[in-house]
């Protein structure tokens, strides 16, 4: 993370104690604040988003987004998808003063390396971020045979902010090309973290909600699934998961 991002958040978090960040730092702390956003310096820049509590995504052209449910139908994860490539991201509670991007990634590589990826260090657009391959399984397909773990080529940015950490994930395309990967990372910087007041522990994922739209279709498909499963005893109908 370049130094002025950095001084920018260690000033907004000054702010929030009541002591006034230093004057030479002040034209600075405006200049170098270009996303992601906490939500006390989100800017008058146009960019339409997307509240889902924590986290109000952009919705750019060309990008669609689709919010992650659990089994209780509860937002655990957002993941934006321009062609080939997607971007999933998730917010944590962080310490006051300290950022947690540094041990995360630590964790992150190591973590990759016991699956059989592989993981390195480097320099992007957000300051550190770690590049290389990460071993998944696909979904089984119905009927099908066992899917076998794939290697797969990921990018994991990190930002630290004022008591949040935003982590995303590109894979894809956008994982290995930097031009396939230019529209991902403006919709990331574009972002906005709500971190709220309550105290949190720390890493503890950020709240997401649905909006308000997308709540109610997700209601009436429940709705209409609960009905299907009544006429049709034996058969369990899942519904799909809302796009907002």
């Amino acid at each position: 993370m370049p130094f002025g991002r950095r001084r920018g958040r260690i000033d907004r978090t000054l702010r929030e104690r009541g002591v006034p960040p230093e004057p030479q730092h002040r034209e600075r702390d405006v200049e170098e604040t270009t996303g992601p956003y906490d939500e006390s310096d989100v800017p008058e820049d146009g960019t339409p988003r997307v509240d889902l509590g924590a986290l109000r995504l952009p919705a750019l052209a060309g990008t669609e987004l689709r919010v992650d449910l659990n089994q209780q139908q509860k937002v655990v994860g957002a993941t934006l998808r321009y062609g080939d490539s997607v971007l999933q991201v998730s917010a944590f509670a962080a310490p006051r003063a300290t950022g947690i991007w540094d041990d995360v990634r630590t964790e992150l590589a190591r973590s990759a390396s016991g699956q059989g990826g592989r993981l390195q260090e480097a320099d992007g657009p957000f300051g550190p971020e770690l590049s290389g391959t990460v071993v998944v399984t696909p979904p089984a397909q119905p009927g099908g045979p066992p899917p076998k773990p794939v290697r797969r080529p990921a990018r994991f940015l990190g930002v630290d902010g004022p008591r949040w950490f935003l982590r995303g994930m590109i894979s894809g395309p956008a994982a290995e090309s930097p031009e396939a990967a230019a529209v991902l990372e403006d919709v990331f910087r574009r972002i906005v973290v709500v971190r709220g007041t309550q105290p949190m522990p720390v890493r503890e994922q950020l709240p997401l909600t649905l909006p308000p739209q997308a709540a109610e279709q997700l209601a009436r498909q429940q709705q209409a699934a609960g009905q299907q499963q009544a006429g049709r005893p034996g058969r369990p109908a899942t519904p799909p998961e809302p796009t907002a």
